[in-house]
């Protein structure tokens, strides 16, 4: 074979549901040598161990150096020029069982909304009277009227309609649908969080040296 050269893009984390796991699963790959491409895309990297009871199944996750993948694509093909385009240390997580049970998902969003419902009533409401929004309010209406409110008052209608619409517009979101198609805060929160826990598990599999690297 000509050297050909193999370009390798590996994400930092990467999600397989066979706990046989071949080069295709984690990576994307292209060379001018077709069959070359074909054969690596078969060449298994790695076995995840075999859960005997179903319902104990659980995620599996192992770190990887993309020069232990260099290293088995050399094994099968040792003059062939590997071009590393994606992220130099990995983690492989097998999900053994992707498909949980519909009502186990309703269940667990229903828990999780009545939670951020009353967390978020309780946070806004100890916000108001910590700041002492009514009396703010009251005087503010008394100065502009004239008199002292009796009651609600449209000041705290037309704050608790803002309220609902800053929520709204800041997150970005109406129940599936956006807004705008940029990104929402929560979306970013969340990626910024999954980057830092990826980057935690990486540095703590190389201090243990848990990490499947070459010798």
């Amino acid at each position: 074979m000509s050297n050909e050269t193999l370009y390798l893009k590996i994400e930092k984390n990467s999600l397989v549901f066979d706990r046989h796991v071949k080069l295709e699963d984690i990576a994307k790959m292209e060379c001018a040598d077709e069959a070359v491409l074909r054969k690596l895309k078969q060449k298994k990297i790695y076995s995840f161990s075999d859960a005997i009871d179903t319902k104990k199944q659980k995620n599996q996750m192992q770190v990887f150096s993309v020069l232990k993948i260099i290293e088995l694509i050399h094994e099968e093909y040792p003059n062939l020029t590997v071009s590393n385009e994606g992220e130099s240390d990995f983690i492989v997580e097998y999900i053994p069982n992707p498909k949980k049970p519909k009502w186990m998902n309703v269940l667990k969003t229903a828990v999780l909304c009545v939670i951020i419902f009353f967390g978020s009533a309780f946070t806004i409401m100890a916000f108001n009277n910590d700041i002492a929004v009514t009396e703010v309010f009251g005087k503010l209406y008394e100065q502009v009227m004239g008199t002292e409110p009796a009651g609600v008052t449209e000041l705290e209608i037309c704050y608790c309609i803002g309220l609902g619409l800053g929520i709204v517009i800041f997150f970005n979101h109406v129940g599936k649908k956006k807004i705008t198609p940029d990104p929402t805060p929560i979306q970013v929160e969340m990626r910024k969080y999954e980057t830092d826990i990826d980057t935690t598990f990486i540095e703590n599999a190389g201090r243990k040296g848990h990490s499947i690297d070459v010798n």
